[in-house]
């Protein structure tokens, strides 16, 4: 029996573990260190400044900065990096800081005595007091209603894509006004596509401005101070206390859930941008069908009124709805037990990111409806990880009995709420 087994191996597993291991808890995490992040094409950037990238550790040992440093790199202040830098990033993370990681993936978790039963991908059994699901954004991407049916040979994902030589010499549809969006449309067309189109349900296109310096004076940084997610009080706020956001009232967490931080570009994608010529706001897609020619038929409207689009591929870089219907790892037993805050379904997460089921804690995009945007970034891995482990080691520390057996009606209060 286990005392922490943490599902997932991005930048939220892996500070969680680390945390873990520096209280002695030898957990045991499970995926492939920083999958999603070696997958993304090769030129593209972070949209986040290095010094709000870190990783987390309990002694602030392997931050990024530490990385660069020893890779000969300057990670500096309005200077994007590489994504690929940062995937190797937390390659050299996991290596310093986390004990043992397992690269097979965790195909179920289950609620049995005294905890949990989980289960890996070619079938093994375990068993843990506790579990730490840091599952990333995959499971819960989003692709809009009237393209969900067609095969991915006409539709995919923005997340889907490592390299887009594929869509070379082809007419290609990018559906979305966010970075992902704006980045992947660029980078289609650096990579020869014959035609690369945006169609955006949004009225225009937001791009980020260049930040300003670290250190301009004092009163320009109190009016618009510096966070990990951006200048300006709203965005301190969100950054800096997650835990004030968790305790708003639902209506207004879920409000605040669906227009924070909305979609935008990147200052420094601007000018790559420009080679993208046909950009349609203000349209959604209606329907969509394969045409005889086996090109994709788009009947999108817009403001003046419905027109029909050919096509030869769509890339849907329309984001991730953190839903608790989209988390299959979770056994239906205990995904049916679990209370949920909001219209997307996500599981309600206590003080010390703790779900309603005892022992199960959740970390990254999951809690962003009880703990605010932050934790939609790698820079909400920093207020995470310690806040969960502290959770964990309570909930072992109260005996251990109760964990897997949630109360009368099949519901459970959490550690910390």
């Amino acid at each position: 029996m286990h005392d922490l087994v943490v599902v997932g191996a991005g930048p939220y597993g892996l500070s969680v573990a680390a945390h873990a291991a520096a209280h002695g808890l030898g957990p045991l995490t499970f995926g492939r260190p920083m999958e999603s992040w070696h997958a993304m094409p090769t030129g593209m950037f972070l949209k986040s400044e290095p010094w709000a990238s870190h990783l987390s550790d309990p002694a602030g040992a392997y931050g990024l900065d530490a990385y660069a440093a020893g890779q000969g790199v300057r990670a500096e202040h309005g200077v994007p990096l590489p994504v690929s830098f940062f995937a190797s990033y937390g390659d050299w993370f996991a290596r310093q800081a986390v004990p043992t990681v397992d690269e097979r993936l965790i195909a179920s978790v289950a609620p049995a005595p005294e905890g949990f039963l989980l289960t890996t991908e070619d079938g093994e059994a375990l068993r843990s007091r506790t579990v730490a699901l840091a599952v990333g954004v995959l499971p819960f991407l989003e692709v809009p209603g009237p393209l969900r049916h067609l095969p991915r040979r006409y539709v995919t994902h923005s997340s889907h894509h490592g390299e887009l030589d594929a869509l070379a010499g082809r007419d290609v549809t990018v559906v979305g006004a966010g970075q992902a969006a704006l980045e992947t449309a660029a980078l289609l067309a650096e990579a020869g596509a014959a035609a690369v189109r945006i169609v955006a349900r949004a009225g225009r296109l937001h791009w980020n401005t260049l930040p300003p310096a670290l250190d301009r004076g004092v009163w320009p940084a109190l009016r618009a101070p510096h966070t990990g997610l951006g200048c300006g009080w709203r965005n301190k706020m969100y950054a800096d206390t997650p835990g004030v956001f968790r305790r708003l009232p639902a209506p207004t967490r879920a409000r605040l859930f669906d227009s924070a931080l909305g979609p935008a570009g990147a200052w420094w994608l601007r000018e790559r941008f420009a080679a993208v010529a046909d950009v349609r706001l203000g349209h959604r897609i209606a329907s969509a069908a394969v045409t005889g020619d086996e090109r994709l038929r788009l009947d999108v409207e817009g403001p003046e009124g419905a027109t029909v689009l050919e096509t030869d591929h769509v890339v849907a870089a329309t984001g991730f709805v953190p839903s608790l219907d989209r988390a299959g790892v979770l056994d239906p037993r205990l995904r049916s037990a679990l209370r949920t805050v909001g219209p997307v379904r996500a599981p309600e997460t206590g003080a010390l990111f703790e779900s309603s089921w005892p022992g199960l804690f959740l970390a990254g995009l999951l809690t962003a409806p009880s703990y605010g945007p932050s934790m939609r970034f790698v820079f909400g891995a920093g207020y995470t990880a310690g806040r969960l482990v502290k959770g964990v080691r309570r909930r072992l520390g109260g005996g251990g009995g109760a964990a897997g057996r949630p109360r009368s009606g099949g519901r459970a209060a959490p550690v910390g709420a």
